[in-house]
């Protein structure tokens, strides 16, 4: 893909939409300058969240966090059996009527998946299931949703609030249903075809949204573009972006002379902040939860021996979202059975029970995401949940060794792009950095190790919604990426 920066600007504002994994941004070009679109109170950066009650009302962003926050965080789940249908017995004897006589009537039930006392259900991170083949349809209570229903409020809330930017421009008659959409270079998920169902789906809720005319194009080139736009200077520079954000790794290499720019190879990966989130809950707490226990339980003719089966529990609980299932008597019984040893391992058993029976999981990844946040300021922090009794001193050493595959994949990404542009590291001039995850340290010191001096940090959060703004002003997208 290669396209011109033009200086004659039109009169049309340019719109982008940065839909993220983790964040949502959305900023307006109106030639000249970006402006970035304030979608909350106090912030032009959303949490791409929606939660949804039992009267199926729908909140997004902050608020939707802040609703399943209240209504969720250490209520105790109880797990209903779910009735599929009723199943009749007879005596054999036909009755007054001439219908079998019945004897009994049982109801019919299914897997123990219903919590009745749940009051609403928030989803995160939709953005990775987009490239899923099979295209899930998610429950929400008694009604199977599309990804796109969930998707689609948080793109009418983005619309709601660009429309009120540009009242405050002074420009209310500016037409809104155009866009520059922003996707990754590979989405996450399996086929050759992937990358072309997500962006049919990404399409189709953006009509919903009523964004009737759209483009689009890749981010790391638009966080590129926006750093053209703020550095307007004339030398020619070759130019690596790296857009490291919550689900995806995404880079691409571009030449620059004057005012225009060719991009010479992109490249991206399913590698991101929630994958380094799930290791550090695997190192951190799986330990302290009770992997790697061992526990007695009766056989037929003497008492049996093993590793207790945490690894019946590790999928579940790495996925918050659905980590409520835990509470059937499958998982909880054995649990209760080990915390009766009232050994000195007992207590981290307990300490799994109550994370499932109070419905502690989203808590415990914040309280993750918060921790590599400090470290990424900080030499060392303390992983402090009080809810389960954790205190976890962690040092950046220590992190660092726990995202060592991390790391590997993020480097070895980095020499298959250049590869690909049949380049060779010194023939870069300028490393755009980018992305919440480019934000720890490690991958600061990997980036300042392959091009020395030539590493800068651009906007982490809002480089690619400025550049889409800019995409679009100056008419660089295409209809349909491919």
């Amino acid at each position: 893909m290669s396209g011109t920066i033009h200086q004659i600007y039109s009169e049309q504002f340019g719109i982008g939409i940065d839909y993220g994994t983790s964040n949502s941004v959305a900023a307006v070009f109106d030639g000249q300058k970006v402006h970035l679109v304030q979608l909350e109170r106090l912030s032009a950066v959303m949490p791409s969240a929606t939660y949804i009650d039992r009267d199926f009302q729908i909140v997004t962003g902050q608020d939707a966090i802040d609703c399943y926050i209240e209504s969720n965080i250490g209520r105790t789940v109880e797990l209903s059996a779910e009735v599929l249908g009723e199943g009749r017995a007879t005596t054999g004897q036909i009755g007054d009527h001439g219908l079998p006589e019945e004897s009994q009537t049982e109801k019919l039930y299914g897997q123990s998946f219903i919590d009745g006392g749940q009051k609403g259900r928030l989803f995160r991170g939709i953005k990775r299931l987009l490239g899923n083949s099979s295209a899930p349809r998610l429950m929400v209570f008694d009604r199977p949703f599309r990804l796109v229903a969930l998707i689609t409020p948080l793109l009418l809330r983005i619309r709601h609030s660009t429309s009120e930017l540009f009242s405050e421009l002074n420009k209310r008659s500016e037409d809104t249903s155009h866009a520059c959409i922003g996707h990754p270079v590979n989405f996450e998920g399996t086929g050759s075809d992937r990358n072309q169902s997500a962006l049919q789906l990404l399409s189709e809720a953006y009509s919903y949204a009523e964004f009737n005319e759209q483009t689009y194009y890749p981010e790391p080139i638009a966080a590129a573009l926006s750093y053209l736009h703020y550095h307007p200077e004339s030398e020619e520079q070759t130019l690596l972006a790296v857009d490291f954000g919550g689900g995806t790794l995404d880079l691409c290499v571009l030449t620059r002379k004057e005012q225009e720019f060719s991009v010479l190879a992109t490249h991206g990966i399913g590698l991101g902040g929630d994958h380094i989130d799930q290791i550090l809950f695997k190192e951190l707490l799986f330990p302290i939860l009770g992997k790697g226990e061992r526990w007695r339980r009766a056989g037929e003719d003497r008492e049996i021996e093993t590793v207790f089966p945490f690894e019946e529990y590790e999928d579940l609980l790495l996925n918050w979202a659905v980590s409520y299932i835990l509470n059937q008597n499958k998982y909880t019984t054995p649990l209760m059975q080990r915390i009766e040893y009232g050994d000195g391992a007992a207590v981290k058993f307990r300490r799994l029970y109550d994370l499932i029976k109070n419905n502690y999981s989203y808590l415990v990844f914040q309280c993750i995401k918060e921790l590599k946040a400090t470290l990424s300021e900080q030499e060392s922090a303390l992983l402090d949940i009080p809810e389960l009794d954790i205190e976890i001193l962690v040092t950046r050493g220590q992190f660092e060794s726990y995202i060592q595959e991390v790391l590997g994949k993020f480097e070895q990404s980095i020499f298959d792009l250049m590869k690909e542009a049949n380049m060779e590291q010194q023939d870069i001039q300028l490393v755009i950095r980018t992305g919440g995850s480019s934000l720890i340290p490690a991958v600061k010191n990997i980036l300042s190790e392959l091009f020395p001096q030539k590493v800068i940090e651009h906007d982490p959060f809002t480089s690619v919604a400025a550049g889409l703004a800019i995409a679009e002003y100056k008419k660089l997208g295409n209809s349909m990426a491919k």
